[in-house]
């Protein structure tokens, strides 16, 4: 890698990481704050609409924003072209949602959701004014600029969801605080990005970047309805409140994967896209990132899963104590998430999102196979059925960055033995300092502490590289800053 290109990357990926620590953590702790003072049943009724909004989302980007990003040669003409197409497409996606509402509440018998379902779905217009703004912003790998924007959005409108849901306001605290998040972020992308809207339509433009998306357009609708459908299921078969035990769970591990995951995404796209004419710098950097990816997320979600009792008891009240096994098991499924994605990735970025649809398609029947089986049996074995799911979605994902790369499952497999090895160490002692205490939070506290010093000690042990490197990465970049 270059050294203007690894500047480039490490820039990005400290700002990114700034953008997804500040405003993920500061999204836990304002959830942590509501789920405290709000029931499981008014997250589980935000639950029943998510998959209607993320699917509504899906098409109004189209992947015309991933299109632009992999595009050489952009033109103000190729991004008013995607604006106009986002914010009209957006209008006629509300509109089919704001007469599907009734419907939508039949099927969960629950006839609140009518208006909520109306009220919640304008996120999807508001969202698509900003979708040009974050594109041009990742292109130029400006996350200090994403962090700013993301953090300050979180924090206001989570004060104002603590204050509503504290005065009673029940479910609407949740729906206030979507609404206010996004209209502060599009309020504040539009202030800080440089680029001026010139009304420019280009059906050459629109054509040859929808060809491109579009392809990531099914592939966003299939992934994003196969993982909402689980809301869905649980919704309908079971109740609010389950669906609100199974929703937290899910953000509690999402909050730790998919923060890593976003900023992977983020930063290695448009990074790996610019390298997409070199294949020996584009594969070396690759398999760089999968490799301090596995060392990174590999032992976070470990223990995460260990300490999830005390964690879930204090910070949300026992009265979420169902959410803790559902919590452990998720977080087992997270740890091949951010992997499988750097797998997906690559083929985007090479221009390849034919391959990147064949290859999410042909998870399909194992996911559906795996909902069947699972959704008589209870929330739990759904979950189970997840991680199984997710282990076998890796060596699909890997399949083809393998025959394109020659870095397959089993090589990255070999590649992570060392932090298998060192995870499986701090697993032993961890467990065993957690029978030593009976205070949860000492058990955090000690756990996270011998956790993670006990992987560091067993990594450096085995004198693995990835601690160099991150170390190299963290202290040049805080010598940089000093001078």
């Amino acid at each position: 890698m270059s050294d203007s290109l690894k500047t480039k990357a490490t820039d990005g990926m400290l700002w990114s990481a700034i953008d997804r620590f500040l405003a993920q953590g500061s999204q836990v702790a304002f959830n942590v704050i509501l789920a405290r003072l709000l029931m499981p049943e008014d997250f589980g009724v935000i639950g029943m609409l998510s998959i209607f909004i993320v699917i509504s989302q899906s098409f109004v980007d189209s992947g015309m924003g991933s299109g632009l990003i992999q595009k050489k040669n952009r033109t103000d003409k190729d991004f008013s072209t995607v604006f106009i197409f986002n914010t009209t497409i957006s209008l006629f996606i509300y509109f089919i949602l704001f007469f599907s509402a009734p419907i939508i509440a039949n099927f969960f018998e629950r006839q609140e959701l009518v208006f909520l379902t109306r009220i919640l779905g304008l996120n999807i217009i508001i969202n698509s004014f900003a979708i040009v703004q974050r594109t041009i912003l990742t292109i130029n790998l400006d996350f200090k600029t994403f962090a700013k924007i993301n953090t300050l959005s979180v924090i206001v409108s989570g004060i104002f969801a603590v204050a509503l849901a504290y005065n009673d306001f029940g479910v609407w605290s949740l729906v206030i605080q979507n609404l206010l998040m996004a209209s502060i972020s599009v309020i504040l992308f539009w202030s800080l990005s440089k680029w001026k809207l010139s009304l420019k339509f280009s059906f050459e433009s629109f054509k040859q970047l929808f060809s491109y998306g579009s392809k990531l357009l099914i592939a966003s609708l299939y992934a994003n309805s196969l993982s909402e459908i689980y809301n869905a299921s649980i919704g309908k078969v079971y109740n609010a409140q389950s669906l609100g035990f199974y929703t937290n769970a899910k953000k509690f591990s999402d909050s730790a994967s998919f923060t890593i995951t976003s900023v992977l995404q983020q930063v290695t796209f448009p990074i790996l896209s610019s390298l997409q004419d070199d294949k020996e710098r584009l594969i070396s950097v690759y398999v760089r990132l999968i490799r301090i990816t596995a060392f990174l997320i590999i032992p976070i979600m470990t223990l995460f899963a260990l300490l999830a009792d005390p964690l879930i008891r204090i910070l949300l009240t026992d009265k979420w104590e169902a959410a803790i096994p559902l919590l452990q098991w998720l977080c087992i499924a997270r740890i091949v998430t951010p992997i499988s994605a750097l797998n997906m990735n690559i083929l985007n970025a090479v221009g390849r999102s034919d391959l990147f649809l064949k290859v999410d398609l042909s998870k399909l029947p194992i996911i559906i196979a795996a909902l069947v089986i699972t959704i008589p049996l209870g929330i739990k074995a759904i979950v189970i059925g997840s991680v199984v799911t997710s282990l076998l979605s890796f060596f699909i994902n890997a399949y083809m960055p393998g025959k394109l790369f020659g870095y397959g499952a089993f090589k990255q497999l070999k590649d992570m033995k060392k932090i298998i090895i060192a995870t499986l160490g701090m697993i032993l002692l961890v467990f065993l300092t957690q029978k030593l205490v009976d205070q949860f939070l000492l058990k955090i506290m000690l756990g996270s502490f011998v956790g993670v010093s006990s992987y560091i000690l067993f990594c450096s042990l085995m004198k693995m590289h990835e601690i160099k490197e991150i170390k190299s990465i963290f202290f040049s970049k805080i010598h940089s800053q000093l001078l």
